[in-house]
This record gives C-alpha cells, structure tokens and sequence, in this order.
C-alpha cells in the first residue's frame, strides 16, 4: 500500500497537489466519523484505495476538462480529479449527489480546497449537464449506472467507470437491458479492479 511519497512517486503530482490531497484526507476522515462516506478501515490505505483509484481516470481521458461524478458521495473520484484539475484553465468536475447531507460535506471540501467544481444535490438523470467525461465508483450496478449516465453518454461524454471483481456479471446483465460499446481497463489500484469504458449508449428494443 502507498503512502504520501509514494503516491507521489509513482504519480509525479506536484507538492500542491499532494498536500490538498491529504487535507482532503483529513477532512474526509473527520467527516466520517459523523457520516458514512467510506468504509473506516479504507482510511488507512488512502493513497491507494482513494487517491490512486480516483486519480488513475485521467490517463484515460488526458485532455479532458468538464467531468461529472455520478453519486459523488464522499467525493470518489470527483474531489480528486478537482484537486488534480485546479490549475487546469477552464476545468470543472461536476458532484452530483442525490443525499443532501453528503452534498454538504462536498460543498464543504470544495469551499475548503478551492476546487473548480461545482455540487449538485439532485438526481444523475435529471441534470442536462455536457460534459467530456462520467464517471462513478460504488455508485450502482451497471444496468442502473448505465440508465443513470444516458444523459450524458448520448450527448458525447466518454463514460469510465470504477468497478471491482464483479464487473463480467455486471456487463453481462446491463446487456440485456442495453446496448453499449465496452472496454475493460486494468486498475492500478487493485488487481481484481476494473475501470469500465463506455462509449455510446441506447435502449436494447
């Protein structure tokens, strides 16, 4: 498991970048002890089950600048992708979550950290948001996830999702529902780890 220096190490963010990270930790640590966001025993392998898990994304989709965070929840991988975005000119990542008590500890990191995000306490679905890039992790199976990004897949976005051991199952069963282009990558934070691309969307007739 990583810790700060090697996360950066690995990753080559800049000192900033590393030490808004790990505010971020500490906010998200505070904030958990009240509220569920993340599992407590995740907490002490941050830099590899949060940080590395988020921030892989952005080698995926390199130029992308407008991103929404589906079920953002404890800000997974949103809040990192802000961190890592925020000297990017013209950045945004969207955090889009449905609970308002979660929605309060987001709008209180991106207050906190100056990130260029904005929080949205609604529904994925409801939103008619453009953007280059969705994304999401822990949020729903992919059937559902899928019905939750339409919106934003049939208006161009790439989707990459975050997925673990389970994800063969998962596309199989969204199939019968939809029909998708899909391509699995490795995920560096966790070998059983999935990050699901997606490309193009409708409703299997």
């Amino acid at each position: 498991m990583l810790d700060a220096a090697a996360y950066q190490a690995l990753t080559g963010v800049s000192d900033r970048q590393l030490a808004d990270l790990a505010r971020y930790q500490e906010l998200l640590a505070t904030w958990n002890a009240v509220m569920n966001l993340v599992g407590p025993a995740t907490l002490a392998t941050y830099w590899t089950r949060h940080a590395l898990d988020s921030s892989q994304l952005l080698d995926l989709a390199p130029g992308a600048k407008i991103w929404a965070d589906l079920g953002a929840g404890a800000g997974l991988p949103g809040v990192v992708l802000a961190i890592l975005l925020k000297d990017t000119p013209g950045a945004t990542v969207h955090l889009v979550e449905s609970m308002a008590k979660r929605c309060r500890f987001l709008s209180e990191v991106v207050t906190a950290l100056d990130l260029p995000a904005q929080v949205h306490n609604a529904r994925a679905e409801d939103l008619k948001l453009k953007v280059e890039v969705v994304t999401a992790r822990a949020c729903a199976p992919m059937t559902r996830l899928l019905g939750f990004s339409q919106p934003y897949l049939q208006r161009g976005a790439l989707g990459l999702f975050l997925k673990g051991q389970d994800v063969a199952s998962e596309l199989t069963e969204a199939g019968k529902a939809w029909t998708f282009d899909a391509e699995l990558r490795p995920s560096q934070s966790d070998p059983r780890g999935r990050i699901v691309q997606v490309k193009g969307l409708s409703r299997v007739r």
